[in-house]
Protein backbone atom coordinates (compact mmCIF):
# COMPACT_ATOMS: atom_id res chain seq x y z
CA UNK A 1 0.00 0.00 0.00
CA UNK A 2 1.42 3.09 -0.96
CA UNK A 3 2.35 5.36 1.83
CA UNK A 4 1.51 9.00 2.65
CA UNK A 5 4.26 11.70 2.12
CA UNK A 6 4.89 14.11 4.51
CA UNK A 7 2.79 16.76 3.15
CA UNK A 8 -0.33 14.54 2.53
CA UNK A 9 -3.47 13.80 4.61
CA UNK A 10 -6.23 11.29 3.71
CA UNK A 11 -8.41 14.43 3.62
CA UNK A 12 -6.79 15.60 0.31
CA UNK A 13 -8.34 13.00 -1.38
CA UNK A 14 -12.13 13.20 -2.60
CA UNK A 15 -14.74 12.23 -0.14
CA UNK A 16 -15.93 9.38 -3.12
CA UNK A 17 -12.01 7.92 -2.94
CA UNK A 18 -12.28 8.51 0.92
CA UNK A 19 -15.35 6.04 1.27
CA UNK A 20 -14.21 3.52 -1.80
CA UNK A 21 -15.13 0.51 -0.47
CA UNK A 22 -13.02 -1.92 1.24
CA UNK A 23 -14.84 -5.17 1.40
CA UNK A 24 -18.28 -6.63 0.01
CA UNK A 25 -19.55 -5.40 3.35
CA UNK A 26 -19.50 -1.77 2.51
CA UNK A 27 -20.29 -2.28 -0.92
CA UNK A 28 -23.27 -0.52 -2.32
CA UNK A 29 -26.38 -1.73 -4.52
CA UNK A 30 -26.00 -4.88 -7.03
CA UNK A 31 -27.62 -7.24 -4.40
CA UNK A 32 -28.92 -9.17 -7.79
CA UNK A 33 -24.74 -10.23 -7.64
CA UNK A 34 -23.46 -9.71 -4.78
CA UNK A 35 -26.33 -10.57 -1.99
CA UNK A 36 -25.80 -13.22 0.18
CA UNK A 37 -25.52 -16.72 -2.06
CA UNK A 38 -25.17 -14.57 -5.24
CA UNK A 39 -23.18 -16.12 -8.05
CA UNK A 40 -20.62 -13.19 -8.09
CA UNK A 41 -20.33 -12.85 -4.05
CA UNK A 42 -19.70 -16.87 -3.97
CA UNK A 43 -16.91 -16.31 -6.71
CA UNK A 44 -15.46 -13.43 -4.94
CA UNK A 45 -15.31 -15.12 -1.18
CA UNK A 46 -14.06 -18.73 -2.92
CA UNK A 47 -11.00 -16.77 -5.08
CA UNK A 48 -12.85 -19.16 -7.48
CA UNK A 49 -12.92 -15.78 -9.98
CA UNK A 50 -12.53 -16.65 -13.88
CA UNK A 51 -12.34 -14.20 -16.45
CA UNK A 52 -15.72 -11.50 -16.72
CA UNK A 53 -16.93 -8.55 -18.07
CA UNK A 54 -18.43 -5.96 -15.04
CA UNK A 55 -20.69 -3.89 -17.63
CA UNK A 56 -22.98 -1.00 -16.46
CA UNK A 57 -23.10 3.29 -16.16
CA UNK A 58 -20.34 4.84 -14.13
CA UNK A 59 -20.44 5.22 -11.04
CA UNK A 60 -21.76 1.82 -10.04
CA UNK A 61 -18.70 0.18 -8.42
CA UNK A 62 -16.79 -1.76 -11.73
CA UNK A 63 -13.33 -0.68 -10.45
CA UNK A 64 -13.83 -0.87 -6.64
CA UNK A 65 -15.35 -4.78 -7.27
CA UNK A 66 -11.86 -5.27 -9.09
CA UNK A 67 -10.30 -3.77 -6.18
CA UNK A 68 -11.93 -5.89 -3.91
CA UNK A 69 -10.88 -8.92 -5.75
CA UNK A 70 -7.27 -7.56 -5.52
CA UNK A 71 -7.54 -7.57 -1.80
CA UNK A 72 -9.11 -11.18 -1.58
CA UNK A 73 -7.56 -12.91 -4.43
CA UNK A 74 -3.50 -14.92 -3.61
CA UNK A 75 -3.20 -14.56 -7.20
CA UNK A 76 -0.82 -11.53 -8.91
CA UNK A 77 -3.22 -8.49 -9.60
CA UNK A 78 -2.49 -5.98 -12.26
CA UNK A 79 -4.59 -3.05 -12.76
CA UNK A 80 -4.55 -2.03 -16.57
CA UNK A 81 -5.71 1.14 -18.01
CA UNK A 82 -7.03 0.84 -21.77
CA UNK A 83 -6.39 4.52 -21.59
CA UNK A 84 -2.88 4.93 -20.96
CA UNK A 85 -1.83 1.54 -22.55
CA UNK A 86 -0.77 0.35 -25.68
CA UNK A 87 0.37 -3.32 -27.31
CA UNK A 88 3.65 -2.84 -26.03
CA UNK A 89 2.31 -2.65 -22.65
CA UNK A 90 -0.25 -5.83 -23.70
CA UNK A 91 2.72 -7.89 -24.53
CA UNK A 92 5.38 -7.00 -21.69
CA UNK A 93 2.51 -7.85 -19.07
CA UNK A 94 1.56 -10.91 -21.05
CA UNK A 95 4.94 -12.04 -20.98
CA UNK A 96 5.30 -11.89 -17.22
CA UNK A 97 2.22 -13.74 -16.81
CA UNK A 98 3.04 -16.68 -19.24
CA UNK A 99 6.55 -16.53 -16.93
CA UNK A 100 4.21 -16.90 -13.81
CA UNK A 101 2.26 -19.51 -15.14
CA UNK A 102 4.69 -22.01 -15.56
CA UNK A 103 6.10 -21.40 -12.25
CA UNK A 104 1.99 -22.09 -11.03
CA UNK A 105 1.33 -18.46 -10.09
CA UNK A 106 -1.86 -17.28 -10.99
CA UNK A 107 -2.22 -13.31 -12.50
CA UNK A 108 -5.68 -11.11 -12.98
CA UNK A 109 -5.58 -8.48 -15.24
CA UNK A 110 -8.08 -5.70 -14.31
CA UNK A 111 -8.47 -3.80 -17.78
CA UNK A 112 -10.09 -0.59 -16.68
CA UNK A 113 -12.44 0.42 -19.92
CA UNK A 114 -11.55 -2.45 -22.13
CA UNK A 115 -14.16 -1.14 -24.75
CA UNK A 116 -11.09 1.89 -25.62
CA UNK A 117 -9.09 -0.95 -26.93
CA UNK A 118 -9.13 -1.66 -30.46
CA UNK A 119 -9.72 -5.10 -31.97
CA UNK A 120 -5.75 -5.58 -32.38
CA UNK A 121 -5.03 -4.21 -28.85
CA UNK A 122 -7.83 -6.76 -27.54
CA UNK A 123 -6.77 -10.00 -29.60
CA UNK A 124 -3.45 -9.37 -28.40
CA UNK A 125 -5.26 -10.76 -25.06
CA UNK A 126 -6.65 -13.69 -26.56
CA UNK A 127 -4.18 -16.27 -26.16
CA UNK A 128 -2.81 -15.52 -22.84
CA UNK A 129 -6.48 -15.89 -21.86
CA UNK A 130 -7.00 -19.01 -23.67
CA UNK A 131 -3.89 -20.94 -22.55
CA UNK A 132 -5.12 -19.74 -18.75
CA UNK A 133 -1.82 -17.66 -18.36
CA UNK A 134 -4.26 -14.58 -17.86
CA UNK A 135 -7.95 -14.19 -15.74
CA UNK A 136 -9.28 -11.02 -17.70
CA UNK A 137 -11.33 -8.32 -15.68
CA UNK A 138 -12.71 -5.59 -17.77
CA UNK A 139 -14.95 -2.96 -16.88
CA UNK A 140 -16.85 -1.18 -19.60
CA UNK A 141 -19.70 1.40 -19.61
CA UNK A 142 -20.58 0.03 -23.32
CA UNK A 143 -22.30 -2.96 -24.91
CA UNK A 144 -19.89 -5.64 -24.67
CA UNK A 145 -21.75 -7.23 -27.45
CA UNK A 146 -20.41 -4.62 -29.84
CA UNK A 147 -17.06 -3.30 -28.33
CA UNK A 148 -15.29 -6.39 -26.96
CA UNK A 149 -14.03 -8.77 -29.63
CA UNK A 150 -16.42 -12.19 -29.87
CA UNK A 151 -13.56 -14.42 -29.22
CA UNK A 152 -12.72 -12.93 -26.48
CA UNK A 153 -16.17 -12.12 -25.44
CA UNK A 154 -17.03 -16.04 -25.39
CA UNK A 155 -14.72 -16.75 -22.95
CA UNK A 156 -16.12 -13.93 -20.56
CA UNK A 157 -18.54 -14.54 -18.23
CA UNK A 158 -20.81 -10.95 -18.29
CA UNK A 159 -21.60 -9.71 -15.53
CA UNK A 160 -24.44 -6.14 -15.57
CA UNK A 161 -24.17 -3.82 -12.59
CA UNK A 162 -27.16 -1.86 -12.27
CA UNK A 163 -27.29 2.09 -11.74
CA UNK A 164 -28.18 2.57 -8.20
CA UNK A 165 -31.29 3.39 -6.44
CA UNK A 166 -32.06 6.78 -5.00
CA UNK A 167 -32.93 4.39 -1.81
CA UNK A 168 -28.82 2.86 -2.53
CA UNK A 169 -28.04 6.36 -2.91
CA UNK A 170 -29.45 7.86 0.26
CA UNK A 171 -27.92 5.45 2.43
CA UNK A 172 -24.62 5.81 0.99
CA UNK A 173 -24.53 9.28 1.71
CA UNK A 174 -25.90 9.00 5.12
CA UNK A 175 -22.84 6.68 5.27
CA UNK A 176 -20.85 9.48 4.27
CA UNK A 177 -21.79 11.80 6.71
CA UNK A 178 -21.34 9.54 9.69
CA UNK A 179 -18.11 7.54 8.77
CA UNK A 180 -15.09 8.91 10.30
CA UNK A 181 -13.61 8.69 6.51
CA UNK A 182 -16.30 11.03 5.48
CA UNK A 183 -17.44 13.77 7.74
CA UNK A 184 -18.24 11.86 10.89
CA UNK A 185 -15.94 13.55 12.67
CA UNK A 186 -17.55 16.94 11.70
CA UNK A 187 -20.96 18.58 12.99
CA UNK A 188 -22.95 18.51 9.14
CA UNK A 189 -26.19 19.39 9.49
CA UNK A 190 -28.50 18.79 6.40
CA UNK A 191 -32.13 17.49 5.77
CA UNK A 192 -33.04 14.77 4.51
CA UNK A 193 -34.98 16.17 1.65
CA UNK A 194 -32.04 18.07 0.43
CA UNK A 195 -29.64 14.09 0.96
CA UNK A 196 -32.67 12.36 -1.36
CA UNK A 197 -32.67 15.86 -3.85
CA UNK A 198 -28.50 14.77 -4.35
CA UNK A 199 -29.18 11.00 -4.78
CA UNK A 200 -32.19 11.72 -7.29
CA UNK A 201 -29.65 14.19 -8.93
CA UNK A 202 -26.81 11.55 -8.86
CA UNK A 203 -29.02 9.45 -11.63
CA UNK A 204 -27.55 6.45 -10.03
CA UNK A 205 -24.13 7.38 -9.99
CA UNK A 206 -22.41 7.00 -6.36
CA UNK A 207 -19.29 8.90 -7.53
CA UNK A 208 -21.60 11.91 -8.65
CA UNK A 209 -23.75 11.91 -5.70
CA UNK A 210 -20.66 11.58 -3.45
CA UNK A 211 -18.74 14.58 -5.07
CA UNK A 212 -22.05 16.34 -5.14
CA UNK A 213 -22.45 16.14 -1.41
CA UNK A 214 -19.18 17.10 -0.79
CA UNK A 215 -19.16 20.19 -2.46
CA UNK A 216 -22.36 21.22 -0.22
CA UNK A 217 -20.60 20.10 2.69
CA UNK A 218 -17.27 22.05 1.83
CA UNK A 219 -19.31 25.48 0.71
CA UNK A 220 -22.17 24.95 3.73
CA UNK A 221 -22.31 28.01 6.31
CA UNK A 222 -20.65 27.59 9.35
CA UNK A 223 -22.31 27.92 12.91
CA UNK A 224 -19.68 27.74 15.62
CA UNK A 225 -18.48 23.93 15.09
CA UNK A 226 -21.39 23.10 12.84
CA UNK A 227 -21.53 23.53 9.46
CA UNK A 228 -25.27 23.66 7.61
CA UNK A 229 -25.98 23.09 4.08
CA UNK A 230 -28.73 24.94 2.90
CA UNK A 231 -31.21 24.29 0.11
CA UNK A 232 -29.97 26.83 -1.48
CA UNK A 233 -26.51 25.91 -1.51
CA UNK A 234 -27.67 22.24 -3.01
CA UNK A 235 -29.25 24.10 -5.77
CA UNK A 236 -26.03 26.18 -6.55
CA UNK A 237 -24.16 23.03 -6.13
CA UNK A 238 -26.16 20.94 -8.79
CA UNK A 239 -27.37 24.02 -10.98
CA UNK A 240 -31.00 23.60 -11.19
CA UNK A 241 -33.82 23.94 -8.97
CA UNK A 242 -35.51 20.92 -6.95
CA UNK A 243 -38.67 19.68 -8.81
CA UNK A 244 -41.20 18.00 -7.95
CA UNK A 245 -39.84 14.25 -9.60
CA UNK A 246 -39.12 10.89 -8.44
CA UNK A 247 -37.37 9.12 -10.91
CA UNK A 248 -38.01 5.78 -9.20
CA UNK A 249 -42.14 7.17 -8.31
CA UNK A 250 -44.98 8.14 -10.07
CA UNK A 251 -44.14 11.59 -11.20
CA UNK A 252 -41.16 9.54 -13.46
CA UNK A 253 -43.88 7.66 -15.68
CA UNK A 254 -46.43 11.06 -15.44
CA UNK A 255 -44.12 13.27 -16.91
CA UNK A 256 -43.22 10.78 -19.67
CA UNK A 257 -46.70 10.07 -20.58
CA UNK A 258 -48.00 13.76 -20.15
CA UNK A 259 -44.42 14.20 -23.08
CA UNK A 260 -46.23 11.43 -25.53
CA UNK A 261 -49.68 12.43 -25.20
CA UNK A 262 -48.51 15.83 -26.24
CA UNK A 263 -46.86 14.64 -29.30
CA UNK A 264 -49.53 12.74 -30.30
CA UNK A 265 -52.37 15.38 -29.56
CA UNK A 266 -49.96 17.54 -31.84
CA UNK A 267 -49.17 20.16 -29.51
CA UNK A 268 -45.24 21.23 -29.94
CA UNK A 269 -45.54 23.79 -26.98
CA UNK A 270 -47.19 21.21 -23.84
CA UNK A 271 -44.16 18.55 -25.08
CA UNK A 272 -41.37 21.25 -24.97
CA UNK A 273 -42.71 21.88 -21.33
CA UNK A 274 -42.90 18.49 -20.56
CA UNK A 275 -39.58 17.36 -21.84
CA UNK A 276 -38.24 20.64 -20.17
CA UNK A 277 -39.16 19.40 -16.87
CA UNK A 278 -38.00 16.05 -17.07
CA UNK A 279 -34.42 17.19 -18.68
CA UNK A 280 -34.20 19.85 -15.94
CA UNK A 281 -34.87 17.33 -12.97
CA UNK A 282 -31.94 15.34 -13.72
CA UNK A 283 -33.50 12.80 -15.92
CA UNK A 284 -31.61 10.59 -18.36
CA UNK A 285 -31.34 12.09 -21.85
CA UNK A 286 -31.08 9.03 -23.08
CA UNK A 287 -34.30 7.70 -21.90
CA UNK A 288 -36.06 10.28 -23.25
CA UNK A 289 -34.52 10.13 -26.47
CA UNK A 290 -35.53 6.11 -26.32
CA UNK A 291 -39.10 7.22 -26.00
CA UNK A 292 -39.10 9.64 -28.99
CA UNK A 293 -37.48 7.10 -30.92
CA UNK A 294 -40.26 4.84 -29.90
CA UNK A 295 -42.95 7.51 -30.20
CA UNK A 296 -41.68 7.90 -34.59
CA UNK A 297 -42.74 4.62 -35.28
CA UNK A 298 -45.77 3.65 -32.99
CA UNK A 299 -47.53 7.25 -33.70
CA UNK A 300 -46.29 8.35 -36.64
CA UNK A 301 -44.90 5.35 -38.38
CA UNK A 302 -44.87 5.47 -42.44
CA UNK A 303 -47.31 8.65 -42.32
CA UNK A 304 -43.50 10.14 -42.04
CA UNK A 305 -40.85 8.07 -42.57
CA UNK A 306 -38.14 10.67 -41.85
CA UNK A 307 -39.63 10.97 -38.34
CA UNK A 308 -37.59 7.73 -37.23
CA UNK A 309 -34.07 9.49 -38.78
CA UNK A 310 -34.57 12.62 -36.80
CA UNK A 311 -35.31 10.47 -33.43
CA UNK A 312 -32.25 7.97 -33.62
CA UNK A 313 -29.94 11.40 -34.74
CA UNK A 314 -31.39 13.19 -31.71
CA UNK A 315 -30.24 9.87 -29.38
CA UNK A 316 -27.08 9.67 -31.19
CA UNK A 317 -26.56 13.65 -30.32
CA UNK A 318 -27.49 13.10 -26.68
CA UNK A 319 -24.64 9.64 -26.55
CA UNK A 320 -21.88 11.83 -28.44
CA UNK A 321 -22.36 14.87 -26.12
CA UNK A 322 -24.83 14.62 -23.37
CA UNK A 323 -26.37 17.46 -21.11
CA UNK A 324 -26.78 20.67 -20.97
CA UNK A 325 -26.01 20.69 -24.85
CA UNK A 326 -28.41 17.86 -26.10
CA UNK A 327 -31.82 19.34 -24.60
CA UNK A 328 -31.97 21.48 -28.11
CA UNK A 329 -31.31 18.09 -30.03
CA UNK A 330 -34.59 16.63 -28.00
CA UNK A 331 -35.89 19.66 -28.63
CA UNK A 332 -36.01 19.49 -32.46
CA UNK A 333 -37.53 16.01 -32.23
CA UNK A 334 -40.22 16.51 -30.16
CA UNK A 335 -41.21 19.42 -32.19
CA UNK A 336 -41.03 17.71 -35.14
CA UNK A 337 -43.03 14.36 -33.97
CA UNK A 338 -45.47 16.72 -32.53
CA UNK A 339 -45.94 18.79 -35.85
CA UNK A 340 -45.56 15.34 -38.28
CA UNK A 341 -48.35 13.53 -39.56
CA UNK A 342 -49.84 10.41 -36.99
CA UNK A 343 -50.51 7.22 -38.01
CA UNK A 344 -50.60 4.16 -35.72
CA UNK A 345 -50.78 1.61 -38.58
CA UNK A 346 -47.70 0.25 -37.86
CA UNK A 347 -48.52 -0.38 -34.09
CA UNK A 348 -51.62 -1.83 -34.82
CA UNK A 349 -50.41 -4.40 -37.50
CA UNK A 350 -47.78 -5.71 -35.01
CA UNK A 351 -50.46 -6.45 -32.19
CA UNK A 352 -52.43 -8.17 -34.44
CA UNK A 353 -49.50 -10.15 -35.65
CA UNK A 354 -48.80 -10.83 -32.39
CA UNK A 355 -51.77 -12.18 -31.27
CA UNK A 356 -51.65 -14.83 -34.25
CA UNK A 357 -48.17 -15.45 -33.52
CA UNK A 358 -48.36 -16.52 -29.71
CA UNK A 359 -51.51 -18.81 -30.61
CA UNK A 360 -49.90 -20.14 -33.61
CA UNK A 361 -46.33 -20.63 -32.50
CA UNK A 362 -45.95 -23.82 -34.33
CA UNK A 363 -46.58 -22.96 -37.82
CA UNK A 364 -43.86 -24.17 -40.51
CA UNK A 365 -42.51 -21.86 -42.63
CA UNK A 366 -43.69 -22.98 -45.71
CA UNK A 367 -41.25 -25.18 -48.05
CA UNK A 368 -41.79 -22.79 -50.96
CA UNK A 369 -39.85 -20.04 -48.42
CA UNK A 370 -37.04 -22.12 -46.98
CA UNK A 371 -33.60 -22.28 -48.21
CA UNK A 372 -32.18 -25.52 -49.36
CA UNK A 373 -28.49 -24.98 -48.79
CA UNK A 374 -27.65 -29.33 -48.88
CA UNK A 375 -29.09 -32.01 -51.07
CA UNK A 376 -31.19 -33.55 -48.80
CA UNK A 377 -33.12 -30.31 -47.86
CA UNK A 378 -33.31 -30.20 -52.15
CA UNK A 379 -34.75 -33.83 -52.13
CA UNK A 380 -37.63 -32.69 -49.39
CA UNK A 381 -38.29 -29.59 -51.29
CA UNK A 382 -36.70 -26.97 -49.60
CA UNK A 383 -37.45 -23.51 -51.62
CA UNK A 384 -39.42 -25.62 -54.79
CA UNK A 385 -41.29 -23.18 -56.52
CA UNK A 386 -39.81 -20.29 -55.27
CA UNK A 387 -40.62 -17.28 -57.51
CA UNK A 388 -37.62 -14.65 -57.69
CA UNK A 389 -39.66 -10.99 -57.82
CA UNK A 390 -36.93 -9.44 -59.53
CA UNK A 391 -37.35 -11.91 -62.12
CA UNK A 392 -40.55 -10.52 -63.26
CA UNK A 393 -41.51 -6.85 -64.86
CA UNK A 394 -43.46 -6.01 -62.20
CA UNK A 395 -41.18 -6.93 -59.66
CA UNK A 396 -44.35 -9.07 -58.20
CA UNK A 397 -45.25 -12.64 -58.07
CA UNK A 398 -48.55 -14.40 -56.65
CA UNK A 399 -46.42 -16.67 -54.70
CA UNK A 400 -47.93 -17.27 -50.96
CA UNK A 401 -45.77 -16.39 -48.02
CA UNK A 402 -48.19 -17.37 -45.13
CA UNK A 403 -48.36 -20.14 -43.82
CA UNK A 404 -51.51 -22.52 -44.76
CA UNK A 405 -53.65 -21.66 -41.77
CA UNK A 406 -53.29 -17.64 -42.08
CA UNK A 407 -53.87 -17.55 -45.91
CA UNK A 408 -55.17 -13.99 -46.68
CA UNK A 409 -54.46 -12.29 -43.41
CA UNK A 410 -54.21 -8.88 -42.98
CA UNK A 411 -52.39 -6.98 -40.40
CA UNK A 412 -50.90 -3.63 -41.73
CA UNK A 413 -54.08 -1.39 -42.69
CA UNK A 414 -52.18 1.66 -43.68
CA UNK A 415 -54.07 5.05 -43.27
CA UNK A 416 -54.44 8.40 -45.31
CA UNK A 417 -52.13 10.56 -43.23
CA UNK A 418 -49.24 11.95 -45.11
CA UNK A 419 -46.70 10.03 -46.79
CA UNK A 420 -48.86 6.60 -45.86
CA UNK A 421 -51.41 7.49 -48.56
CA UNK A 422 -48.87 6.84 -50.52
CA UNK A 423 -48.13 3.11 -48.93
CA UNK A 424 -51.47 2.76 -49.26
CA UNK A 425 -52.62 2.95 -53.06
CA UNK A 426 -48.86 1.13 -53.52
CA UNK A 427 -50.41 -1.65 -51.41
CA UNK A 428 -53.63 -1.83 -53.00
CA UNK A 429 -52.22 -1.90 -56.20
CA UNK A 430 -50.31 -4.62 -54.99
CA UNK A 431 -53.08 -6.68 -53.72
CA UNK A 432 -55.42 -6.13 -57.00
CA UNK A 433 -52.36 -7.24 -59.07
CA UNK A 434 -51.81 -10.80 -57.50
CA UNK A 435 -55.63 -11.16 -56.97
CA UNK A 436 -55.55 -10.95 -60.82
CA UNK A 437 -52.56 -12.95 -61.20
CA UNK A 438 -53.88 -16.24 -59.16
CA UNK A 439 -56.86 -16.05 -61.62
CA UNK A 440 -54.97 -16.66 -64.40
CA UNK A 441 -53.32 -19.94 -66.14
CA UNK A 442 -50.60 -21.56 -65.29
CA UNK A 443 -48.94 -20.68 -68.65
CA UNK A 444 -49.88 -17.17 -68.97
CA UNK A 445 -48.01 -15.91 -65.33
CA UNK A 446 -45.13 -17.25 -66.63
CA UNK A 447 -44.72 -15.05 -69.44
Amino acid sequence: MRQLGMFENSRSEPLAARLRPRDLSEFCGQKHLLGEGKVLRRLIESDGIGSMIFWGPPGVGKTTLARIIANRTKAKFIDFSAVTSGIKEIKQVMEEAEKGRVFGEKTILFVDEIHRFNKAQQDAFLPYVERGSIILIGATTENPSFEVNGALLSRCKVFVLQALSAEELVGLLHRALTDERGFGDQKVEISDELVGAIANFANGDARAALSTLEMAVLNGDTDGDKTVVTREIVEQCISQKSLLYDKNGEEHYNLISALHKSMRNSDPDAAVYWLARMLEAGEDPLYVARRITRFASEDVGLADPRALEIAVAAYQACHLIGMPECSVHLTEAVVYLSLAPKSNALYMAYERAKKDALSMLAEPVPLVLRNAPTRLMKELDYGKGYQYAHDTREKLTDMQCLPDSLKGKEYYFPTEEGTEARFGERLTAIKKWKKEAQKKPKGEKDE
